[in-house]
């Protein structure tokens, strides 16, 4: 009789064909929630990981700093801290700086994990957007201090991740403390690169966060496109390039999120030849201009930022993604089990298309773009 084993691997070698899980939670009329369902929804989905990353990217998760960024940042020596406070000190004004809180839980050789608020000094902009600013100096450091890492640098968010299944992270953290409006989720089963805490999942820059499940394979020529903007991926991990996309694209070149999903799933060129007229000729220029920031290969990512959350899979739809909401809720998940297990009763459940982005916005008339094209006003 043929082995499991071989029927997942038919070519016996050592690369294990398996699958990441992915979760998120939008409250869209901004009401700050707990994370117990969030919590226990990713962890329903255990089996699709194996303790190599975890993590969450929260929103609304400090309200008593709502103008200030928000550095997460990773130590692995005491020297390594010093110097980098010394160069936010030097860069920065440190309104707050503590340890975040944790407690013992089975994740495997944390470091020592620091949160300060910030804001940039006046006299050091020079011309430059504070957006700008920050991105640089995020860059500097995990450039240039082999000890210290910033994994989270939004406003009133932050990124909480690494190795251990998600739900040891999030009690490692302590995330059933807090309370916010959107909360996302990642399982890791690492495909092809090393699991290390920074390279667990979310990835983020400012407030823009992703969490992925599938393989880009496109990584190389997206990385060389985002170094010519000063974007330096140091995560050792394909998923990286998307987060700094997306801030290039939706931030620093302004394109409305439904042509920034268009561009990283892009349509097909023979659908683009269907096409007629200005949508032709748009979306021609899109594949023309921005190629390089094509996605290619199997992938679901969900994409988050300061009141909005977007789920899009890559254009023939590789890797599963659930849409569902329940009242003022919107749920993404890798599975409908995951989200039937904290809310059982659903208004809508549907499946996005290959390359559709789902968007859930918080503002005074909050709506949800279905695959279909119509608005859900939630």
């Amino acid at each position: 009789m043929e082995s499991t084993r071989n029927r997942n691997n038919p070519y016996g070698d050592d690369k294990v064909i398996a699958a990441c899980c992915l979760f998120g939670m939008l409250d869209t009329t901004g009401k700050r929630i707990g994370g117990r369902d969030s919590i226990e929804a990713i962890a329903n989905m255990h089996d699709r990981g194996n303790g190599l990353g975890g993590g969450f990217a929260i929103y609304g998760l400090y309200p008593d700093w709502p103008d200030h960024y928000a550095f997460h940042v990773m130590y692995t020596s005491q020297a390594g801290r010093k110097e980098v406070e010394a160069t936010l000190r030097s860069n920065f004004h440190v309104a707050h700086g503590e340890e975040v809180p944790t407690r013992q839980a089975a994740v495997s050789n944390p470091p020592t994990v620091w949160r300060y608020f910030l804001q940039p000094e006046e006299r050091a902009l020079i011309g430059q957007s504070a957006d700008d600013y920050v991105v640089e100096r995020v860059m500097e450091i995990n450039t240039g201090h082999r000890d210290a890492f910033v994994f989270s640098s939004g406003k009133n968010m932050g990124v909480f991740k690494g190795v251990g299944y998600p739900e040891d992270v999030a009690d490692f953290f302590k995330l059933d403390d807090y309370r916010a409006y959107l909360w996302t989720a990642h399982g890791r089963f690492p495909t092809n690169t090393q699991a290390w805490w920074g390279g667990a999942h979310p990835f983020s820059i400012l407030d823009w966060t992703v969490v992925h499940n599938g393989e880009i394979s496109s990584y190389g020529i997206n990385r060389r496109y985002l170094e010519m903007y000063g974007y330096h991926c140091t995560m050792h991990t394909d998923t990286e390039v998307i987060a700094y996309a997306v801030d290039l694209l939706a931030r620093r070149h302004n394109l409305p999120l439904n042509l920034v999903c268009k561009v990283l799933s892009a349509p097909l060129w023979a659908d683009i030849d269907r096409m007629e007229g200005e949508e032709q000729d748009l979306y021609r220029t899109l594949r023309q201009v921005y190629g390089s920031l094509l996605l290619n290969g199997p992938f679901t990512i969900i994409i988050a930022h300061q009141n909005e959350m977007i789920g899009l899979t890559d254009r023939i739809r590789l890797r599963p993604l659930t849409a569902a909401t329940k009242g003022d809720v919107l749920f993404l998940s890798s599975e409908e089990a995951a989200i039937r297990l904290v809310s059982p009763e659903l208004d809508k459940v549907w499946t996005p298309l290959g390359g559709e982005p789902v968007v859930g916005r918080v503002k005074s008339e909050a709506a949800v773009v279905a695959p279909t094209g119509q608005v859900l006003v939630a």
